[in-house]
C-alpha cells in the first residue's frame, strides 16, 4: 500500500493534470478530442496498476461524484457563455429543436434496436439505455469547436447544452415512471408541473443569490457561491426536482443581468460588484471543470473492459446505433439548417453524461446480457468521426486561407504591374512633350 501514500497520490493528480494541459494543446493543433486521449490514459493506467498489483481498487464512488460535479460545471460554464439577445433567439430556438428531435429520434431507434439486439432486454429498458446514448457530450463538444466560425460555435454550444439538460430530464421521467409513486410521477402533467416548479425555484434563488452576493465584500466568495450552487443541486434532486435547470437558469441570469434586471429591478443591482462576481465565477468555472473532467475521463478509461470491444455482437449493435445517430442527425440538420451541415453533421460524440446516466440505471431496469462495451464503442466511435470531420475541415479552412493569400498576391502583383505600366507612360509623355515645349519656347524668343 506504500505505492498508494498520499505524496504519491499527489504527484500522480500533478502529473495527470500537467498531461491533460499538454493534450487541450495538442487537440487544439490536431482537433483529436482531449477527452479521447484522456480515457486512452486511463487505460493506460489501468494496466500499470494491474502491474504493480493494485488493479483491485473501486474507482465507481469517485467516478459518479466526478461526474455529478462535472456535469454541475459544464452546464454552468456553457450557461455562462450564452448571451441572450433578440437577434439569438431564433438561432436559440432552433439549436433547442434539433437537440429535442434528436434526442428522442435517436432514442427510439436505438431503444428499437437494443431491443432486438439484446437478449431479455424489454422496451422500458431499452429506452433507459438508449437514452444515455442519445445525448450530445458538452464536455467534449464545447473545448472541440472554439476554432470554428462563430455562427456555428455558438449553434453547438446551444444544442449541446440543450441536449445534456432535456436528455437528463428525459432520463429522470422515464426513471420516475418505472415507480410512479416516487419522483414526479404521474406521467407528463407531472413531469410538467415538476419542471415548471424548478424553473419558478431556480429564478427566485437566481436573483436571491445575486443580491445577497453582491453584498458581500470578501474576496474569497466563488467557492462558496460554488458551494451553494452544488446544494441547491443535491437539494432539488432529493426533492425529485430536474436540479440542472436551477444551474442553467443561474448561469444565464448572471450572464444577461442587464435582461434580467431591467426597469425596477435596477435599482436593486450593483453592477460593478454583480460584473465582478460573474468574471471571477466564470475563470474558476473553466478552471473546475477543466480538473474534474480530466479524472473523470481519466478513471472512466480505469474502470472500462478493452476485451468488450471485441465481441462481434457489441460490435453490430454499436454500429447500428452511430449509424442510427447519424443518419437522424443528416435528416434534422437539413430540414432544420439546409445544406450548409458540415462539419456539424459530424460533431455528435457521447461521453461524460452517457457514462453518468449509465451508472445511474435503477437496479430493477438492469439487464445482465447488456454489454457496457456498447457503451465505450459508442463514445470511441463517435469521437472519433468527430475528430476525423474537424482534421478535415480544417485542412479545408487552411486550403481556402492558402487560396486567399495566393489571390492577394495575385491582386498585389496585377497593382504592381499596372503602376509600373501607368509611371511608364507618364515618363514617356513627359519626354515626348519636353522638347516641344522647349522648341516652341525658343520659336516665341526669336520671334520676339
Amino acid at each position: 500500500m506504500e505505492i498508494l501514500s498520499s505524496y504519491n497520490l499527489i504527484i500522480a493528480a500533478s502529473v495527470i493534470i500537467i498531461i491533460s494541459f499538454l493534450f487541450n494543446g495538442i487537440s487544439k493543433k490536431t482537433n483529436i478530442p482531449s477527452v479521447l486521449m484522456l480515457i486512452i490514459l486511463g487505460v493506460i493506467l489501468k494496466y500499470v496498476l494491474e502491474f504493480i498489483g493494485e488493479g483491485d481498487i473501486d474507482f465507481f464512488p469517485s467516478l459518479e461524484l466526478l461526474g455529478i460535479v462535472g456535469l454541475i460545471m459544464i452546464v454552468l460554464e456553457a450557461a455562462l457563455e450564452l448571451k441572450l439577445k433578440r437577434e439569438k433567439l431564433i438561432p436559440i430556438l432552433k439549436s433547442m429543436a434539433i437537440a429535442l428531435i434528436g434526442l428522442i429520434a435517436s432514442a427510439y431507434v436505438a431503444a428499437l434496436i437494443l431491443h432486438e439486439f439484446i437478449e431479455g432486454m424489454t422496451m422500458q429498458s431499452a429506452w433507459l439505455y438508449a437514452t444515455p446514448l442519445s445525448i450530445l457530450s458538452s464536455a467534449i463538444i464545447i473545448p472541440s469547436v472554439s476554432g470554428l466560425s462563430e455562427n456555428k460555435k455558438e449553434f453547438h454550444i446551444y444544442e449541446s447544452t440543450f441536449s445534456d439538460i432535456m436528455g437528463i430530464m428525459m432520463f429522470y421521467f422515464l426513471t420516475g415512471n418505472l415507480n410512479p409513486t416516487e419522483g414526479a410521477g404521474n406521467g407528463a402533467a407531472g413531469f410538467a408541473g415538476n419542471i415548471g416548479l424548478t424553473i419558478v425555484i431556480s429564478i427566485i434563488a437566481s436573483y436571491a443569490i445575486i443580491l445577497v452576493f453582491q453584498q458581500i465584500k470578501s474576496q474569497a466568495k466563488q467557492f462558496l457561491l460554488i458551494a451553494v450552487l452544488l446544494l441547491l443541486y443535491a437539494l432539488g434532486k432529493k426533492l425529485h426536482l430536474s436540479s440542472l435547470i436551477i444551474i442553467l437558469i443561474f448561469g444565464l441570469i448572471i450572464a444577461n443581468m442587464n435582461l434580467f434586471f431591467g426597469g425596477f429591478l435596477s435599482k436593486y443591482l450593483n453592477k460593478e460588484r454583480a460584473e465582478q462576481i460573474y468574471h471571477e465565477l466564470h475563470i474558476i468555472t473553466l478552471e473546475t471543470a477543466f480538473v474534474v473532467r480530466t479524472f473523470f475521463f481519466v478513471i472512466f478509461g480505469i474502470t472500462i473492459v478493452i476485451s468488450s470491444l471485441f465481441s462481434i455482437n457489441v460490435a453490430i449493435t454499436s454500429v447500428l446505433i452511430i449509424a442510427s445517430i447519424y443518419i437522424i442527425r443528416f435528416i434534422v440538420l437539413r430540414v432544420f439548417i439546409g445544406s450548409d451541415i458540415l462539419p456539424q453533421l459530424f460533431i455528435a460524440p457521447r461521453g461524460l453524461i452517457t457514462v453518468l446516466l449509465f451508472y445511474a440505471i435503477p437496479k430493477e431496469a438492469e439487464i445482465e446480457a447488456f454489454d457496457s462495451g456498447i457503451l465505450l464503442f459508442v463514445i470511441i466511435g463517435t469521437s472519433l468521426i468527430m475528430t476525423a470531420a474537424m482534421i478535415k475541415d480544417k485542412r479545408k479552412m487552411n486550403t481556402l486561407l492558402d487560396e486567399i493569400d495566393e489571390d492577394i498576391d495575385e491582386l498585389d502583383k496585377l497593382h504592381d504591374e499596372n503602376k509600373n505600366e501607368d509611371y511608364n507612360e507618364i515618363s514617356n509623355n513627359t519626354d515626348l512633350e519636353l522638347p516641344e515645349e522647349e522648341s516652341l519656347d525658343s520659336e516665341d524668343h526669336i520671334n520676339h
